[in-house]
């Protein structure tokens, strides 16, 4: 039997991730992963802040996934929420890839 290929929904967040936003990003995630078949893809490359309430986004849409048997993965880091999650050190956690980028000595 071929293995199942996943079809990606994508969902690129392009403001900050903070509690002057969450209200509205709460529904986005809900939105984007209601309409992922199988797995929501996340591309926070483009997140210059976040604070708790965003935090609490990314970790509400992986456990709603899992709840929906589902996969949500965040695929691209800014800055910010690298740092983020290296501090709260759940980069296991989330399960996804954490690129580093080499820093000039």
């Amino acid at each position: 039997m071929p293995a199942r290929r996943k079809n990606p929904h994508k969902l690129a967040i392009g403001e900050d991730l903070t509690i002057y936003h969450a209200a509205a990003q709460k529904q986005q995630f809900i939105d984007a992963l209601a309409a992922a078949p199988e797995q929501l893809d996340i591309d926070l490359s483009g997140v210059a802040e976040i604070d708790t309430a965003g935090f609490q986004l990314l970790m509400l849409v992986k456990r709603e996934a899992r709840r929906l048997g589902k996969e949500a993965r965040i695929v691209a880091h800014g800055e910010a929420v690298r740092e983020l999650i290296e501090f709260y050190n759940v980069a296991a956690d989330f399960g996804d890839p954490l690129l580093i980028p080499a820093h000039d000595a």
